[in-house]
């Protein structure tokens, strides 16, 4: 049975001349840390740690099994990167590797392969990232240089085990990264294989934004009465975060798009469309409007998604039009807006879409382009959430469209202006909806 521990505080690190950090988390100097540590910590620029790192790391460095409940954008990758790397053990050159991290995605690989290298200045480690769409060869010969960390996805890592250029032997740390998403993207049976040729001694840290059924069964049967921390906030949209949707037509959604990014001026946007092909055509015909455009998607080579996302990071892209495959574990801090050009197909993909904004408490927008027959959509997006997404006219930036961006009455009506201070659950008493959203409301949880 797991334990289970409600951890609260909030989200937002505490930076270097912040006078409230006497009510916040303490420093990293406050936490069981090695002198080593606290350099490479500070070297990062990392002084006060999030909650989660703050309740994360003392537990794990005791080598407690844990399931940490945590949004993307907290400081997680940190909090399992530091006690992995105050207990690996020295001197281990070509023993095999001694902590692995697995990943639902390539580009997370990636990312958590950075964190680690960052996190280990001052140490001679060595961390190696596997994942599909490289050679295999190159990834074979760096793990027989030896390799301290493995991070990867775990069809690579099984590929890597049946040609015995990995060796799961020595390991004594697994960490299952967003191991809900793993789980959504058919994962199970091949991380079931990986850990089951892991050693039972091993400490497992479970990383995961929610913890659905599928999730606790595989924590049961491959963990070791794990402690679960809950650093979930209140709410699960970021409050920072301001969202919006658009009444539109599909047809006048790329018009709707050019003049939304146009008007807003984006630091940094993310254009989600549900299909690769979608995507691309988007990609394309932005791409003709303005500068610094680009695309990512599932059918796009490895090295080119590579080198996306490192312009990206980099600021040297202003739009990335992409599919989910960015919608989770991707940092980038730069991003202010995030504009669902198509509605997702699940409500928790909303979620983590909008999360790529408002990245450690800062600001962000999102704007969703909702058509007349995705109202249902909309509110079960709103009911998961607990919040309603204020309305925007469409006229007001295409004039042309009228005030019903180009709909009929009869077709705008299903969405009507809904006041921003109205919950659709909860135990306080909201003003009353009006009677054709409330009717929404109730069609919707009747198909819940």
């Amino acid at each position: 049975m797991a334990k289970q521990i409600k951890a609260t505080g909030n989200a937002n690190p505490h930076r270097k001349g912040d006078d409230s950090s006497s009510q916040g988390p303490p420093a990293f100097g406050g936490l069981p840390l090695s002198p080593v540590t606290l350099a490479a910590l500070q070297q990062a620029g990392y002084d006060h740690p999030t909650p989660v790192q703050a309740g994360l790391i003392p537990k794990a460095l005791r080598g407690l099994d844990l399931m940490g409940q945590a949004q993307t954008g907290t400081g997680k990758t940190a909090a399992f990167a530091i006690p992995i790397l105050e207990r690996l053990e020295p001197h281990r050159s070509k023993a095999g590797p001694q902590a692995m991290v697995l990943v639902p995605t390539r580009e997370l690989a990636v990312q958590v392969r950075d964190e680690f290298v960052k996190l280990a200045a001052g140490r001679r480690v060595h961390i190696v990232a596997v994942y599909g769409g490289k050679p295999i060869r190159k990834q074979s010969e760096q793990l027989r240089a030896g390799a301290d960390v493995v991070v990867g996805t775990p069809g690579r890592v099984l590929d890597h085990l049946e040609r015995a250029t990995l060796s799961l032997a020595g390991i004594r740390i697994v960490v299952l990264d967003e191991a809900d998403r793993m789980l959504d993207i058919g994962f199970r049976p091949d991380i079931e294989k990986i850990l089951r040729r892991c050693p039972q001694s091993r400490q497992t840290l479970l990383l995961s934004a929610t913890i659905p059924p599928p999730v606790q069964r595989l924590a049961e049967r491959y963990m070791c009465q794990p402690e679960v921390l809950d650093f979930s906030p209140k709410e699960i949209a970021v409050e920072t975060i301001e969202q919006f949707y658009y009444t539109i037509d599909a047809e006048y959604k790329f018009e709707l798009l050019v003049a939304l990014l146009a008007r807003e001026k984006p630091q940094q946007a993310i254009v989600f469309c549900r299909t690769k092909r979608g995507t691309e055509k988007v990609c394309q015909r932005l791409s003709r409007k303005f500068d610094s455009v680009a695309a990512i998607h599932g059918d796009l080579a490895q090295r080119v998604r590579d080198r996306v996302m490192s312009r990206f990071r980099e600021g040297k892209l202003r739009v990335l039009v992409a599919t989910d495959v960015v919608g989770r574990g991707i940092d980038v801090t730069g991003i202010s807006h995030i504009i669902n050009y198509d509605v997702p197909q699940f409500c928790d993909d909303y979620v983590h879409r909008v999360g790529r904004t408002g990245r450690m408490g800062r600001e962000g927008v999102a704007f969703t382009f909702v058509t007349p027959e995705e109202g249902p959509e909309l509110t079960r997006i709103e009911m998961r959430i607990n919040r309603l997404l204020q309305r925007k006219e469409v006229g007001e930036l295409l004039p042309s469209l009228g005030p019903l961006g180009g709909l009929p009455q009869a077709a705008a009506r299903p969405l009507p202006a809904q006041p921003p201070s109205v919950v659709v659950s909860g135990a306080s008493s909201p003003p009353a909806p009006k009677p054709v959203f409330g009717r929404r409301v109730r069609r919707i949880r009747r198909a819940l």
